[in-house]
């Protein structure tokens, strides 16, 4: 009797070793999600015809220097990112959506309230250093 208190006592006195391992296995989970949802758009990128891809990886890289907070992730077929699950940004490919340009879009979750009317998506044929330059400011701008 003595000994299964003894056992019991010994197991409650575990449990901030057990609650430890939960946070580690759950981190390495979302991590694992986090490279899988990388994959994924990296993927469906590549899977582009070339007008769209060479946008959609440009904007990538802009995304990811500007805001390396965002989780890349697919929405709706499309390249998205994240902040606390929530899309800040996405681009939405000429061909998919059978249009004549590509549209790069924030929605809610994204900090760029301006006055009582604000763009929230920008028609795009092509990506020079001024485009660039606005869309990271853009970006950085929604994260803040």
């Amino acid at each position: 009797m003595a000994e299964m208190r003894a056992e019991k006592k010994k197991a409650r006195g575990s449990t901030t070793a057990t609650t430890m391992s939960r946070a580690a296995t759950r981190a390495t989970k979302e991590a694992a999600k986090k490279a899988d949802d990388e994959a994924a758009v990296v993927a469906n990128i590549a899977a582009m015809p070339v007008q769209d891809r060479r946008l959609a990886e440009r904007l990538h890289a802009i995304v990811h220097a500007s805001a390396p907070v965002l989780d890349a992730r697919l929405w709706y077929g499309m390249p998205a990112y994240a902040k606390d699950s929530k899309i800040v940004c996405f681009f939405q490919s000429a061909w998919r959506f059978k249009t004549r340009y590509a549209t790069v879009g924030f929605m809610h979750a994204a900090n760029l309230d301006d006055g009582a009317m604000w763009p929230t998506a920008f028609a795009l044929t092509e990506l020079n250093a001024a485009e660039e330059a606005r869309i990271g400011a853009l970006v950085k701008k929604a994260v803040r």
